[in-house]
C-alpha cells in the first residue's frame, strides 16, 4: 500500500482535502476548504476537486479517495439529498478522472468515517462486526467486518415503530424537538437496541459532533454491546477516503 494519499470530502457547504500519512492517519500539512459550489453540479463541484488537488500539489501516482454525502455503487450515485440533483446516475469515476486527469475512488462519507475508525481510530486493533454510526441531522452508518467495508448501509433508514428511524433518534432531532440527554437517550436505547437485536455487534463507535459529549448519553443505555466515542471527528472523511483509496487504487 502507498505511503501517501489523498482525502477529498464533498459536504452540503464545503469540499475539504487533505494529504495523509497512511502509517498514522494524519495529515501531511495543512487541510484545503473550498466553498461547496451553488449550485453543486456535477462538474461544478470536480472543478473544485481539481482545485483542491492543485493547492495541495498531489503528485500523479498518489491515490485519491472521493466522499459524498450520497450511496456510491460502483462509482454511480443512485440518488442524492445534500447536492444537486444533477449528481444522480452520475459515473463519479469517468466525471472525477476527466477533470482531474487521473483515477479516483469514490464512497459514501459515513462509510469512510467508519473505516477511517477502524484503521486508526477509536476501534483501532478490534475485530469482529463494528457498527458505526454518525450523528448529525440524519444517521449515517457503516459496517465493517474484520477489517472489510461493507459499503452503503442505511441503517438510519431502518423503520422502527413505524418511523424511519433517524426522525427520531438523531442528534439533529434531539436539536429541533429541544430533548434533554435523558429524552434524548431512551430514543438512542430503542434504535440501538434494535440495530444490537437485528446485527448482534461486537463494537458501536458513535460519530458526529454530539459525541464529544459521549458521557451524558451512553452510560444511560443499556446495551449488551460495548459503546464507544469516535476519535477522529473532523478528519474521518478525509482519512477514510484516502485509506480506503490506497486500499482499492489499481
Amino acid at each position: 500500500m502507498a505511503h501517501v494519499a489523498c482525502g477529498i470530502d464533498i459536504g452540503g457547504s464545503g469540499v475539504k482535502g487533505a494529504l495523509v500519512d497512511l502509517e498514522t492517519g494524519e495529515y501531511i500539512g495543512e487541510q484545503i476548504r473550498i466553498p461547496t459550489p451553488n449550485p453543486a453540479t456535477p462538474e461544478a463541484v470536480a472543478a473544485v476537486c481539481r482545485e483542491v488537488i492543485d493547492q495541495l500539489d498531489v503528485k500523479i501516482g498518489v491515490p485519491i479517495g472521493v466522499t459524498f454525502p450520497a450511496p456510491v455503487f460502483d462509482g454511480v450515485i443512485p440518488y442524492m439529498a445534500n447536492l444537486d440533483q444533477s449528481w444522480v446516475n452520475v459515473d463519479v469515476d469517468e466525471l472525477m478522472e476527466r477533470y482531474l486527469g487521473r483515477a479516483v475512488v469514490a464512497l459514501n462519507d459515513a462509510d469512510a468515517a467508519g473505516i477511517a475508525e477502524v484503521a486508526y481510530g477509536a476501534a483501532k486493533g478490534r475485530d469482529g462486526v463494528i457498527v458505526f454510526t454518525t450523528q448529525g441531522t440524519g444517521i449515517g452508518s457503516a459496517i465493517i467486518v474484520n477489517g472489510t467495508l461493507l459499503t452503503n448501509t442505511e441503517l438510519g433508514h431502518l423503520e422502527i415503530d413505524g418511523t424511519d428511524a433517524e426522525k427520531n433518534a438523531s442528534s439533529g432531532q434531539k436539536t429541533l424537538q429541544g430533548l434533554d440527554w435523558e429524552q434524548w437517550a431512551e430514543r438512542l436505547q430503542r434504535y440501538y437496541g434494535h440495530v444490537e437485536f437485528l446485527l448482534n455487534p461486537d463494537l458501536f463507535v458513535v460519530g458526529g459532533g454530539v459525541s464529544e459529549n459521549h458521557e451524558k448519553f451512553m452510560p444511560l443505555l443499556k446495551l449488551k454491546t460495548p459503546m464507544i466515542p469516535a476519535k477522529l471527528l473532523n478528519t474521518a472523511g478525509i482519512v477514510g477516503a484516502a485509506y480506503y483509496a490506497a486500499q482499492h487504487s489499481s
